[in-house]
């Protein structure tokens, strides 16, 4: 067998990282849209490019693995020329280019790189006019950040100017195999600067903290995707202005200020008092470390105890604090403490980062900017990013998709521009007092949803509505059990039929009518007979022992209970009437079939239902008709029910006892 050998270089920590979390399928892309305005010279823009990519041995890197090796490596190959594609757009409408540039971003973000053979750098150019075009530049996440898009930009706005001059450009950036060497080896080391780094992180125990789950996160579907997909936000320029005021005077940075207000919304939103976000470092902390091109990020866990009300200010320094650690030891986090930290999951589920982006770089006679950005390395459930540029400030909500609608991170996004606003305003206020409602949700929450007020059938009592529902849909099926079933006119008869024998026994307005029956269609036929003999029903549990049955029928001083003969062994002793609705059967089919005079009044009493008595004697909750009608025509409008002629509207099952409240309410819409 032949032994294969290969030369090659380890990958650094971030890569390895990033190499096993998208074993899961996903392909992580870095990726810049860079708005090209002046008189372009293609070829001059070519030549620029493979300077760029001649200079940067990551981009001209490889990931090769032998049989048997879970874990690649990188191969650094002669130079070579970039993929490179290019349309002209300049017949299209506004609308219709702006369309197609972002199409081809998404079909860039799904589309996969073949790391063992294909070049790390893919390019497009796109004319839009004589004088604008559109660069393109995608790369594996594997070979780029988002500090490694802005440089690349930069860089070839300056050789693209060189080209144009005639000149050279010799300087050397540090390879990025020299830096994964380097991190590797700050792994393995045994001196006292590691010693402290790996300490740091190893006390910072996350594993207790419950997972973060926001208002309106969707439970996850059984193999759902990572569905990444973004929402932007334009920051006020005076709201910036004071973010930057009071982050010098605080002595601290724009970063964690805004960082800060993230972590207190998680707070305030979840209620949670240990809200931990992935924070992603740049992992530039040295000057020659700034000007290289790869995957130098890596996310760090930051933990704030949100415990007693801190003014802002407090939090703020507390954050830079923790973020200043975090920043020292950057280097001793690993992939492996990820995943001990954040449940057992290689990626942050809440994230936030801060970006200084590549501002208008002028060349020759030409402008370069970046008009969109995309750079993700790991898969989470929301992110913040903000980006500086020049003296601008944005925000993007980037989220996955399979979990949130985007109507939620519009809210979000309200959310935190609100309080961002109002730490700014006053610094020294206290977080819980912080505004994170606009004024269009404050009205909303405030006046809007307490209009409640709406008219209903206030003269009429709730068997008076089932009467109308009678003569709309008679021969419908009213209510079924098992194989037995009643029309709406055979329940209104059967009823009546009740109504008219419990009247003669005594049964008027206010006058509390035990009913002690099982689930069945007669339990229907009880409860409208009591209600149209003028009664009101007070539901009792068969099951329930006879020393709770005594004191509540004691307690209504019902004259009458309404059961089934099968049941009498498991009463108490009543010194009312018994009517058994299946042995009594002969008595209420002799009465009469039609609806009884109303004499109840919408006033009076409807039903009462007991409470568990588990604080004490159990008390009766008594419901009057006017109160059983109004919540019937709610449900009724809510759920478009009103005037429903042929009894096609909704079914409901009364998988509820009518001994607690959700049994009654479920039965009369």
């Amino acid at each position: 067998m032949e032994n294969k050998t290969m030369e090659g270089f380890p990958l650094s920590p971030q890569q390895k990282r990033l190499w096993l979390l998208q074993q899961d399928g996903l392909d992580y892309k870095a990726q810049c849209a860079v708005l090209l305005d002046g008189n372009l010279k293609s070829e001059a823009l070519k030549e620029a490019l493979q300077k760029v990519v001649d200079r940067h041995e990551i981009l001209h890197t490889s990931f090769q693995r032998l049989p048997g090796m879970k874990i690649p490596f990188q191969v650094i190959a002669g130079s070579n020329t970039p993929s490179w594609d290019s349309a002209d757009l300049s017949d299209w409408e506004l609308q219709k280019q702006e369309s197609k540039i972002e199409e081809l971003l998404q079909e860039e973000r799904r589309r996969p790189f073949d790391f063992e053979r294909e070049p790390p750098l893919r390019i497009s150019l796109l004319t839009l006019s004589a004088h604008k075009h559109v660069l393109l530049l995608t790369l594996p996440s594997l070979c780029a950040d988002a500090w490694t898009l802005k440089t690349l930009v930069e860089e070839i706005s300056l050789f693209y100017a060189a080209c144009m001059q005639g000149e050279e450009l010799l300087d050397e950036p540090l390879q990025y195999a020299d830096f994964s060497e380097w991190q590797n080896e700050l792994l393995e080391a045994e001196d006292e600067s590691a010693e402290w780094g790996r300490a740091y992180w190893q006390k910072q125990d996350f594993s207790s903290f419950p997972a973060l789950t926001l208002p309106f996160e969707c439970k996850p579907s059984v193999g759902a995707t990572f569905e990444p997909d973004s929402l932007d936000l334009k920051i006020d320029p005076g709201v910036f202005t004071k973010i930057e005021v009071i982050a010098r005077e605080s002595n601290t940075s724009i970063a964690v200020l805004l960082l800060t207000c993230w972590q207190t919304l998680l707070w305030r939103l979840t209620g949670q008092s240990d809200i931990v976000v992935g924070t992603l470092c740049d992992g530039r902390k040295y000057e020659e470390l700034h000007t290289a091109l790869g995957l130098f990020a890596k996310w760090l866990p930051l933990n704030r105890h949100f415990a007693g009300d801190f003014k802002f200010s407090e939090i703020l320094q507390q954050v830079n604090e923790a973020t200043r650690e975090s920043y020292e030891w950057q280097e001793y986090f690993t992939s492996k403490q990820s995943a001990e930290s954040i449940g057992n999951a290689p990626d942050f589920p809440v994230g936030f980062e801060f970006e200084e982006r590549a501002s208008r770089q002028h060349a020759a006679d030409m402008w370069f900017s970046v008009n969109k950005q995309f750079s993700y390395i790991n898969r989470f459930k929301i992110k913040l990013t903000c980006a500086r540029v020049d003296d601008s400030l944005a925000a993007e909500f980037h989220y996955d998709s399979s979990l949130f609608q985007r109507e939620t991170i519009k809210r979000i996004a309200g959310h935190f521009e609100t309080l961002l606003k109002s730490a700014v305003r006053d610094s020294e206020s206290r977080v819980s007092e912080l505004e994170i409602l606009d004024d269009i949700e404050r009205h909303q929450l405030l006046v809007d949803f307490n209009r409640t007020a709406a008219d209903y059938p206030r003269d009429k009592c709730i068997h008076e509505l089932f009467e109308e529902q009678v003569e709309r849909a008679p021969n419908s099926v009213a209510v079924v059990f098992e194989k037995e079933q009643l029309t709406y006119a055979e329940l209104n008869t059967k009823a009546n039929q009740l109504a008219h024998l419990l009247r003669r026994r005594g049964v008027a307005p206010n006058v509390q009518v035990g009913l002690c029956v099982e689930r069945s269609v007669e339990m229907l036929v009880g409860l409208m007979g009591i209600l149209k003999a003028g009664g009101a029903y007070v539901p009792l549990n068969p099951e329930h022992p006879k020393a709770r049955l005594s004191q509540q029928l004691a307690d209504t001083g019902s004259p009458v209970l309404i059961t089934q003969e099968r049941l009498l062994s498991q009463l108490p002793d009543f010194e009312g009437e018994f009517v058994c609705l299946d042995r009594d059967q002969e008595l209420s089919e002799n009465e009469q079939k039609t609806n009884p005079e109303r004499i109840a009044a919408p006033h009076h009493l409807v039903y009462v239902i007991y409470t568990s008595g588990s604080t004490g004697v159990p008390k009766g909750v008594a419901i009057s008709h006017r109160s059983l009608v109004n919540y019937t025509n709610f449900i009724c409008r809510r759920l478009q029910l009103e005037g429903s002629s042929n009894g096609d509207g909704l079914h409901f099952a009364t998988v509820s006892t009518i001994g607690a409240d959700l049994g009654n309410t479920c039965i009369f819409p």
